[in-house]
């Protein structure tokens, strides 16, 4: 399924981070993602966050702080949107959007999947490696959100 492109405006994410690289992140037991959503999940980031923002009440992960393209080292926030106090800004822009429903994390790492073959096929469409985000809209469904070039 080819992705569609829509503007983003900004936002603001509060929530925990960790820095990490897509090499770690593949090898089993080496990746410190899965150890970051438990603590966004074990510590209840989302109930004791302050300045929630109401109209927003997705969870989201946000990869930004990108050292250079996807063999470098980049950020990744577990968090929720605020009005005030963020950890992490989303840029606004254009942005690829993958789908990705059933079983999480696993139906997220197959939508991730689509992303990379989506970027080795289109090779004319350039990522800005500067915001990148997944916003979970149920227990089952959410969406892979890739920054790229304007059109």
């Amino acid at each position: 399924m080819e992705p569609i492109r829509q503007y983003q405006n900004a936002f603001a994410v509060a929530g925990l981070s960790v820095r990490t690289t897509n090499r770690e992140e593949i090898v089993p037991g080496s990746g410190r993602i899965p150890g970051l959503w438990a603590r966004f999940f074990g510590e209840n980031v989302m109930g004791r966050t302050p300045h929630r923002d109401t109209a927003d009440l997705r969870n989201f992960g946000v990869y930004s702080g990108y050292e250079s393209d996807a063999h470098g080292a980049f950020d990744v926030t577990a968090g929720v949107a605020v009005t005030e106090g963020a950890t992490v800004q989303v840029e606004a822009g254009d942005y690829l959007v993958f789908n990705a429903s059933g079983v999480m994390p696993q139906a997220v790492l197959d939508a991730w999947a689509q992303v990379w073959q989506y970027f080795e096929a289109h090779p004319e469409v350039k990522r800005r490696y500067r915001s990148d985000f997944e916003a979970y809209t149920s227990p089952v469904s959410a969406v892979v959100c890739i920054g790229v070039e304007s059109a």
